[in-house]
């Protein structure tokens, strides 16, 4: 009787532990394949939970993925991406980038190449092209994969400090599923903002020099006509831009003679202008000499930024050198190429400073025609 009551016990025992089991599988929840994010178009898109493969197209898009995202998972670049990489501090720290196979042309007036991106197999393409939801629903219907779009918010330098920069580096690091590069470079560029504000925002404005800075690249090189009016790396340094006299904002080209008319305290030049402006000086040596920065000595370069849409990391090292050059008290314990490296090192991975200098000459004092 005993042997039958534990055959019977036992028997309930096991069916109880399989009914558990049963509940059990049946409650599990598996885990999620795929997610939506919302790209920097308001677009919706469905992305795979698991992403080790991505490519970045566009002017801009891969600089930004370095700045936020694990370099393993790029599976391929533009053509646009090697080369001549010299301007481009994200290359230049990371050449292996560059022998990576080639997904398109690149450039801004060149469509993404879908066959060449489903030749890479990415399970994500991050975006800098599509400028309108059309375009960007194009290439995601053509490839059959998911097209995350990517901003810089405002044109060329004006962007350094813009939100979408900052929502494009979040995207990034959601996508991927590590947000932690990301968030550090949002950290860095917005402490960045802070502190040159921090050091100017309270000098009067009659200790403010003028300033001019010349031989700004805009769809193209140009000397030292080339200038911008509400030029960003002045306004996060509250310096006075004698162009903002014009009433205009963005890129514009002056006349000698009005430059003449404002001759400002201080004159930079950026280097990839530089030649442009030498030349001119030897045809045109009185003009110059006519300039009281010229003859006082108060001529300096700044480093060229744009090169496949804004370096970010360059353009800040350029506002503290200004910085260093105008308000020297204020900036005193800033070494111009010091920061520059802690500024590339902490956006690329790399101090480059000295490779910057190799190409352009780096900050310092510069005498047209020499």
């Amino acid at each position: 009787m005993k042997q039958k009551l534990s055959a019977i016990l036992l028997l309930v025992a096991l069916m109880a532990s399989m009914l558990s089991a049963c509940g059990a599988a049946e409650t599990e929840v598996p885990a999620a394949k795929f997610f939506t994010v919302t790209d920097m178009l308001g677009r919706q898109v469905e992305v795979p939970a698991d992403v080790t493969r991505v490519v970045a197209i566009g002017p801009g898009a891969l600089r930004l993925y370095v700045y936020a995202g694990n370099l393993d998972y790029i599976v391929g670049v533009e053509g646009m991406e090697t080369g001549d990489v010299s301007g481009k501090p994200y290359m230049l720290a990371n050449p292996d980038l560059a022998k990576l196979p080639i997904i398109g042309q690149g450039g801004p007036n060149n469509a993404p190449d879908p066959e060449k991106l489903l030749t890479a197999e990415p399970q994500v393409i991050f975006s800098a092209y599509a400028s309108e939801t059309a375009a960007a629903d194009e290439l995601q219907q053509k490839t059959g994969i998911p097209v995350v779009v990517l901003s810089y918010g405002g044109f060329g330098v004006t962007s350094i400090f813009d939100e979408k920069i900052q929502g494009s580096l979040k995207l990034v690091g959601q996508i991927i599923g590590d947000d932690t590069k990301a968030q550090a470079a949002i950290d860095f560029i917005v402490k960045a903002r802070q502190d040159l504000d921090a050091r100017t925002k309270d000098i009067p404005d009659a200790d403010k020099p003028t300033v001019y800075v010349g031989g700004l690249g805009s769809q193209g090189l140009h000397g030292i006509e080339s200038t911008q009016a509400k030029y960003t790396l002045l306004d996060v340094i509250h310096a006075k831009n004698v162009v903002d006299e014009t009433g205009k904002s963005g890129s514009i080209m002056v006349d000698k003679e009005k430059l003449l008319e404002w001759n400002p305290a201080f004159i930079f030049i950026d280097q990839g202008g530089y030649a442009l402006a030498t030349e001119d000086y030897k045809k045109n040596p009185a003009f110059y000499d006519s300039l009281s920065a010229v003859v006082d000595g108060r001529v300096y370069s700044q480093l060229p930024y744009n090169s496949y849409s804004t370096n970010i990391d360059t353009a800040i090292a350029d506002a503290y050198y200004l910085g260093t050059v105008i308000y020297p008290e204020a900036f005193a314990d800033v070494d111009p190429a010091q920061k520059a490296d802690e500024i590339y090192q902490a956006l690329v991975g790399q101090a480059l400073y000295e490779k910057m200098v190799e190409t352009y000459g780096g900050f310092k004092g510069l005498k047209l025609g020499e």
